[in-house]
């Protein structure tokens, strides 16, 4: 199936369907695939359904596709949910988007802390983002993104998670190393903060509820290096334990 080519559906997939994609995957798959009525693809609505699918027909921007089969996916392993206070330079934001869905990031919220900077939101780029990386990576499951939320909603938000981690690099306050206490095939929160950090009462605050203060080394990181190198380090060790 993964040799197939792979899209994203915003909708139902039912066996029998014939359905119309959408303009740019309809442009992809005449101007760059060439391909032709009769040939197949696999969409995914990004919740671990797959279809595959036959081509009716292409023109420049329309195709249409009658579905023949359907499979739902379940997820494997535990799912990371990535809480980042994003950065002035919209570019780096994006990068993180993009980056974070390569590596199978369940959810990400942009964290809204004391020191955060203002951010512009580019919703429907943003998801357009999301998308373009889940299924360059041939993966079922789309990232799902959080409107901005203030620390504290988030902590509130993931309460009920057991294994939760908080980020910072605030001299003389306890942590313990990354690579000690993420856990595989456990769901995880983590709490990445901005560019000046987050504030000792930020930390005590995320601590009290549950947190676990975790160090990523002896380098001072940039929030979008600190935001996939656990997402990293976590993707390598779940797909390890499967």
């Amino acid at each position: 199936m993964a040799q197939l080519p792979l899209f994203f559906y915003d909708g139902v997939l039912e066996v029998n369907a014939t359905i119309t994609l959408d303009t740019d995957t309809a442009r992809h798959i005449w101007q760059v695939l060439r391909m032709a009525a009769g040939d197949q693809v696999v969409l995914t609505d990004g919740k671990g359904c797959v279809a595959i699918s036959t081509v009716n027909n292409t023109e420049r921007q329309t195709c249409k596709v009658t579905i023949t089969k359907t499979e739902l996916h379940p997820r494997i392993g535990g799912q990371f949910h990535l809480c980042v206070a994003f950065t002035k330079n919209n570019s780096r934001n994006e990068w993180i988007l993009e980056k974070a869905a390569e590596l199978g990031v369940s959810s990400i919220t942009p964290l809204i802390a004391s020191r955060s900077e203002k951010i512009h939101i580019r919703t429907d780029r943003w998801q357009k983002i999301l998308q373009s990386a889940m299924v360059q990576t041939q993966q079922y499951y789309l990232t799902n993104l959080a409107e901005p939320t203030k620390l504290e909603a988030a902590v509130d938000h993931f309460k009920i998670k057991k294994h939760k981690l908080i980020a910072h690099c605030i001299y003389g306050q306890p942590r313990v190393p990354l690579s000690k206490m993420l856990n595989p095939l456990e769901d995880t929160v983590i709490l990445i903060g901005p560019e000046g950090d987050f504030t000792p009462n930020e930390v005590t605050l995320c601590v009290v509820r549950g947190f676990k203060p975790v160090s990523l080394g002896n380098h001072r990181l940039r929030t979008e290096t600190a935001a996939i190198t656990v997402a990293a380090f976590f993707n390598v060790m779940n797909d390890e334990a499967v």
